[in-house]
């Protein structure tokens, strides 16, 4: 079994990344492989609660990021200095359960992946 992480970097609207990273993760999950999901620089604006993206005619990321645990994605982290320097809590956040990460502890974490896929 191979051991991968997804990294999503970029904010929920004005670009398709986020989408191509939840399709590409969920996809992945069919085969049966050891899968995490990394939030880090304006990504972490996908976890916000109560997105009102109707205003901008998008579909809101929160019921599909939400899925993931139907798909068995339960690595889900959260890269802490990105939520701390754009004045966000881990109470804003749609996890109750998510793992926040300081920068070293990602580092731990790439280390010990087979593979790293970034949008």
């Amino acid at each position: 079994m191979r051991k991968i992480l997804f990294i999503s970097r970029k904010s929920p609207y004005g670009t398709s990344a986020p989408r191509e990273a939840l399709d590409a993760i969920l996809a992945a999950s069919a085969y049966d492989q050891d899968l995490s999901l990394l939030f880090m620089d304006d990504g972490v604006f996908q976890l916000i609660k109560n997105q009102r993206s109707k205003k901008i005619e998008q579909k809101s990321m929160e019921a599909s990021l939400q899925a993931l645990e139907l798909y068995g994605i339960d690595n889900i982290y959260c890269q802490e200095e990105s939520l701390v320097s754009r004045g966000l809590e881990n109470t804003d956040l749609i996890f109750d359960k998510i793992k926040l990460l300081n920068n070293q502890a990602i580092n731990d974490l790439m280390a010990n992946q087979d593979q790293l896929i970034s949008f």
